[in-house]
């Protein structure tokens, strides 16, 4: 399920967002800052303060990510069944290699939450039905303007 459009997309986000749901059926998303793509199949979150989460996930594992890229305009929207993967887990080291290598010595990953992902969807900015003649240049070139930053 995950091919090249959507690791390029997860490596030029800077957050993806995980809804979980609550026990009163509330949902509840939150930001992740550590998240990385594994295999063809999963999605990895890494827990640095993520308790009520965790919690959510461990009850009720049906859950959805969405990521974005703000430059380019578009991202994905990820459901599938997550799990927590515990530091003494077996497959933890490999779940985590990316995640690890991410977050370096300044965030301690508690845990990681794997998504198996189930489904895919696309998501665009309104800007790509409303200027469909805009290059991918042009579109990136409105957000440096719109965030007032400049590529290095």
């Amino acid at each position: 399920m995950i091919n090249d459009a959507i690791r390029i997309d997860v490596e030029n986000s800077v957050l993806c967002w995980l809804a979980t749901v609550d026990e009163d059926g509330t949902p509840s998303v939150t930001p992740k800052e550590i998240f990385a793509s594994y295999n063809e199949d999963h999605l990895v979150i890494a827990d640095i303060a993520s308790s009520h989460s965790v919690s959510n996930v461990i009850a009720r594992p049906k859950v959805c990510v969405s990521f974005v890229d703000v430059f380019r305009q578009r991202g994905f929207k990820l459901t599938g069944q997550a799990r927590i993967v515990a530091p003494g887990d077996a497959d933890f080291n490999a779940f985590g290699n990316d995640l690890l290598r991410l977050a370096g010595t300044d965030f301690p990953i508690r845990n990681i939450i794997a998504v198996k992902i189930e489904s895919v969807s696309r998501i665009w900015a309104p800007s790509y039905k409303l200027f469909p003649e805009r290059s991918e240049n042009e579109r990136m070139q409105s957000a440096y303007e719109t965030y007032g930053v400049q590529p290095v």
